[in-house]
């Protein structure tokens, strides 16, 4: 089989929407590109597991990497896709360069060209996300291996805004704690919540790619019991009170749904969100004040921003 290589030159801040606008348009599997990579230091505990290739990567902004099949309908899902990348901008949204071209690949390169950027990586003192077709043994008793396939999820959790919601789950969620996980995507935030000792994970998502892809990872990781994932519109329709909600979405997002977060958070409850652009940083501040959070926490990774709030 054949497949075509979309490659798009953007920014950081673009990353996360049009990620989410190749996996909606069918794409097997999403590489990012990122300068920093190369030069970014890590601690020994977060040592991640991978050799990178500097002549892989841009000078600068951001280059993300889908792969499409090439069919009949591939010059309309090229441009259907174009559209939706340059619709971002009535969202504010920093689009860069924004070059986009295309390249045809076969089955083997294909395969090949964005499992090799992903690897075993620890992200918080307790979190490994391992690909499912690595082998990995854990270095401690109390590790917590969240298994993933980027080829059917939104990213392998490596992402700053995954990292920085994956943190403060570890921190906040205890044993017993209902979660909601608004936006999903991949199901990894659910997943991790599940594994913290959550009794019960809500996952939404308006996406059914997401919806679908979410549920294959619940089962992969044997938390099934624990999380349900339901196609929905943010918090619409949700009554249940909850200890822990969690969303790594866009800024504007979270604007449109803080006062449903506020409702349904039980008093003491924390509200984590993260997929902020340091841009945004304080338009968020204010909503979760207007809402009636306190912000409790502001946490910077890169370019981007993690808040947590709380019910006081």
């Amino acid at each position: 089989m054949k497949w075509s290589e979309i490659s798009i030159h953007t920014t950081h801040e673009a990353v996360e929407a049009i990620s989410n606008i190749l996996h909606e348009a069918g794409a097997g599997g999403v590489v990012i590109e990122d300068p920093y990579d190369l030069v970014k230091d890590r601690d020994d505990w977060y040592g991640e597991i991978v050799e990178l290739n500097p002549d892989d990567y841009p000078e600068e902004g951001v280059i993300i990497k889908a792969y499409l099949p090439v069919n009949s309908f591939l010059g309309e899902t090229v441009e259907q896709i174009k559209q939706a990348i340059n619709n971002l901008w009535l969202y504010d949204i920093d689009l860069g360069k924004n070059k986009i071209t295309l390249s045809e690949v076969n089955e083997e390169e294909w395969a090949t060209a964005w499992k090799k950027h992903y690897h075993p990586v620890k992200v918080s003192e307790k979190f490994t996300i391992v690909p499912t077709w690595e082998t990995y043994e854990p270095v401690s008793d109390d590790e917590l291996i969240i298994e993933m396939d980027p080829g059917m999820a939104f990213g392998t959790g490596t992402h700053p805004t995954t990292v920085m919601c994956l943190q403060a789950l570890e921190k906040y969620v205890r044993p017993g704690d209902a979660v909601i996980d608004v936006g999903t995507g991949s199901g990894i935030l659910s997943i991790a919540a599940a594994m913290l000792g959550a009794r019960s994970v809500r996952a939404f998502d308006l996406d059914p790619v997401a919806v679908d892809s979410a549920r294959l990872n619940v089962k992969l990781n044997k938390v099934q019991s624990v999380v349900t994932v339901a196609q929905n519109n943010l918090l619409d329709h949700v009554d249940e009170p909850a200890d822990v909600i969690v969303a790594n979405i866009l800024a504007e997002i979270i604007l449109r749904f803080a006062s449903d977060a506020f409702r349904l958070q039980k008093p003491g409850g924390r509200f984590i969100t993260s997929g902020i652009i340091q841009a945004k940083k304080q338009d968020v501040k204010d909503g979760l004040l207007a809402a009636g959070f306190v912000i409790e926490e502001v946490n910077v990774m890169e370019d981007w921003v993690a808040l947590v709030a709380i019910k006081s």
